[in-house]
């Protein structure tokens, strides 16, 4: 009895969500309505989403209790563990400190389940049936899988066709829960069937993919919209992450100077961070942060900063984002999480003001990091989170040539077991790396709306 009032003990578990609007120096862009042009009011949210989570995405309060049922779910794996990666800075034979934030240890798999959890818990609370959305590698999609078999709701997931094909066993895994999958662009929904009518070999994107999980919401009384990245109260659950590693760096007598996650849509890099920089806000110590992309889709690092449509279709509401255009279609890496035409606006607006860094890196280099950290310290990452731990390891070099010690914090946010062919391929030389769309990109940012971003 001992021994099972330990491992679920709630107390050892944050109490509140993190809301770094309320710590900004600069106030966020007005959201936009995609007819009207003018910011929107939750009624326009209303068909999506439930109004808990509407006002979440509005709150300007630093801290959001996290409900009970929430709490006693995310004690099936958190807090997740911070670890020091001693094996591997013994390879890289360099003075710094590596520590990473492990959240493969969900039952998902990744960090997607502390937003996937609180979605479903709303949802719930708010009468809906069943939840339309969309995934790219599969991981958000294996979340909201499962939290949607906790709280009793039919969960629809429309899937990135090349993800799709190239990850089997995260479908296997969604439908094992519960949920019915389908590839996207698919022809279960009118922009689907469009798209496959122009384009019938699309590898898909997640725009896309959002387009017809949105369609799919907003033509049935029963379904809400659900989205593991982007959105304001996605990243707020996620910040669970950055407030336990606070407490757990504490613990280990050190705080990082560099702090590094990948970021496709911003959720997990915001996870880890938001809580760090709130604390820089409010007066304390400053560390770098690191946004990691995909060269491939480097919204961040050549990206436009301004109002863009978050899906293919332009069904979504107007956010002011860096954005690679509404209209690309990044090529299909293995890294599919990251393979997104635009970032979250908080995010956003933390690059703009200068808060934050961004560094693009290619699928080569980051298996190889992948591998290289798998043979050292035993985890097998997740292609996205290979990017992070990228540079990780290249701010480890430079800590070692410089003769500078540094502490290293970064966001292991996933394992790569469902991912085992696309290391068949690097270990078989097969892999390639993308080159930068310039020319599609070139033609997808002329196709932003045209609104003022003053």
């Amino acid at each position: 009895m001992e021994r099972t009032k330990f491992l679920l003990d709630e107390d050892r578990l944050p109490r509140s969500w993190y809301n770094i609007v309320a710590d900004l120096p600069v106030p966020p862009a007005p959201v936009l309505h995609p007819g009207t042009g003018q910011p929107i009011g939750p009624a326009d949210l209303a068909p999506l989403f439930p109004m808990a989570l509407i006002g979440q995405e509005v709150s300007a309060e630093r801290e959001i209790e996290i409900p009970g049922p929430v709490r006693q779910a995310y004690a099936l794996y958190r807090p997740s563990p911070l670890l020091r990666a001693r094996r591997l800075e013994q390879a890289l034979q360099t003075p710094a400190h590596i520590y990473y934030k492990y959240e493969g240890a969900s039952p998902a798999g990744s960090h997607k389940p502390n937003t996937a959890i609180a979605q479903a818990f709303y949802n719930r609370e708010a009468g809906a049936r069943r939840i339309a959305t969309e995934t790219g590698a599969g991981q958000w999609g294996s979340a909201l899988a499962l939290a949607g078999a906790m709280f009793g709701l039919e969960v629809k997931v429309y899937m990135v066709r090349a993800s799709y094909d190239q990850k089997p066993y995260r479908r296997i895994l969604m439908e094992t829960y519960g949920a019915a999958v389908v590839p996207s662009p698919s022809p279960t929904t009118e922009y689907g069937r469009r798209v496959l009518a122009e384009h019938p070999d699309s590898p898909g994107s997640l725009g896309i993919a959002i387009s017809e999980a949105v369609e799919d919401a907003a033509g049935r009384d029963d379904t809400h919209y659900s989205l593991g990245s982007v959105l304001n109260h996605v990243l707020l659950h996620q910040t669970v992450v950055g407030q336990e590693s606070i407490e757990q760096m504490a613990l280990a007598g050190e705080e990082p100077d560099v702090i590094i996650a990948c970021a496709g849509g911003g959720s997990n890099l915001a996870g880890l961070t938001f809580p760090w920089l709130g604390r820089t806000f409010r007066g304390g110590r400053r560390q770098r942060v690191i946004a990691v992309e995909p060269e491939a889709a480097p919204s961040l690092t050549r990206g436009r900063y301004a109002y863009d449509f978050g899906d293919t279709a332009r069904l979504t509401p107007l956010v002011k984002m860096h954005t690679l255009g509404h209209d690309f279609v990044p090529a299909p890496i293995h890294a599919g999480g990251l393979r997104y035409h635009g970032m979250a606006p908080l995010v956003s607006l933390l690059k703009d003001h200068g808060d934050i860094e961004a560094r693009a890196v290619h699928q080569l280099p980051s298996f190889a990091a992948g591998i290289q950290f798998a043979r050292t310290e035993g985890i097998l990452p997740a292609p996205e989170s290979t990017h992070a731990i990228r540079v990780a390891i290249d701010e480890a070099l430079e800590a070692r040539e410089s003769g500078e010690p540094r502490v290293i914090l970064f966001n292991l946010s996933g394992h790569g077991h469902f991912d085992l062919s696309a290391y068949e391929q690097y270990l078989r030389g097969s892999l390639e790396d993308y080159e930068y769309a310039a020319e599609e990109v070139d033609r997808a940012l002329a196709a932003l709306p045209g609104v003022a971003t003053g």
